[in-house]
C-alpha cells in the first residue's frame, strides 16, 4: 500500500465512527499531513478520500482553493502597482486576501447539503504559501464547521505543530492529525 492508501485508510478509520457533536470549531477541523513531494500523488488520488467519506455515510464537499491568488488578484484594483512593488503588497494581502480565502472556505461550509453530518476538504493549501498563513485563514472559518473541515496539508506534524511544506515555522492547532507517523491519528 502507498502513502496515499495509507492515509486514506486511515482517515476512513478516524471518520467512520459516530462524530462528536459539542466540540469546538478547531477540533472539527482533520488535517491530512503528507509529505510535500506527495502532493501531485495525492491529488490523483482525492477519489480516496471522498469514497471513504461516503462509505461512512458522511456527505462530501470540495474546495480546491489553488487558483484563489490568482482570481483574487485579477480582481485587484491596484494589481499593475502592486507587481511593480510586491512589497506594498503585503498588508492587503494579510486583510482582504485572506478574507477572500476564508469567503470561499465558508461558502462551501454554508452550501446547501452541508451540515454536521457533511466534509468539506480543501484541497491546494500549498499555493497559499508565501501570500498568507493557514493558521490566519483556518482561524475566520472555524466558527462556521458543523461537520467536518479536511484539510489536505503538505508539509510536517510533530508535537500538535504543523509546518506547510515544512518551511515555515508552524503553528500550534487543535485538528486532528492524519499522519502516517505513530499510528497516524492524533
Amino acid at each position: 500500500m502507498g502513502h496515499i492508501e495509507e492515509l486514506a485508510a486511515r482517515y476512513g478509520s478516524h471518520i467512520t465512527p459516530p462524530w462528536q457533536r459539542n466540540l469546538a470549531g478547531d477540533q472539527k477541523v482533520i488535517m491530512v499531513v503528507y509529505p510535500k513531494e506527495d502532493e501531485r500523488r495525492l491529488r490523483t488520488r482525492l477519489g480516496l478520500f471522498e469514497e471513504a467519506t461516503t462509505a461512512a455515510g458522511h456527505g462530501w464537499h470540495h474546495v480546491n482553493l489553488t487558483g484563489c491568488f490568482a482570481s483574487w488578484m485579477s480582481q485587484t484594483e491596484y494589481r499593475d502597482e502592486y507587481f511593480g512593488e510586491p512589497e506594498s503588497l503585503e498588508m492587503k494581502l494579510r486583510s482582504a486576501f485572506v478574507r477572500h480565502v476564508a469567503d470561499i472556505i465558508l461558502e462551501a461550509l454554508n452550501v446547501a447539503g452541508v451540515d454536521e453530518d457533511a466534509v468539506v476538504a480543501l484541497e491546494g493549501v500549498a499555493s497559499l504559501y508565501g501570500f498568507v498563513r493557514v493558521s490566519l485563514v483556518l482561524n475566520e472559518v472555524v466558527k462556521s464547521i458543523k461537520g467536518r473541515l479536511l484539510v489536505f496539508f503538505p508539509g510536517e506534524y510533530e508535537n500538535n505543530n504543523y509546518r506547510l511544506l515544512d518551511a515555515r515555522d508552524g503553528w500550534n492547532y487543535l485538528a486532528v492529525a492524519i499522519t502516517l507517523q505513530d499510528g497516524g491519528s492524533k
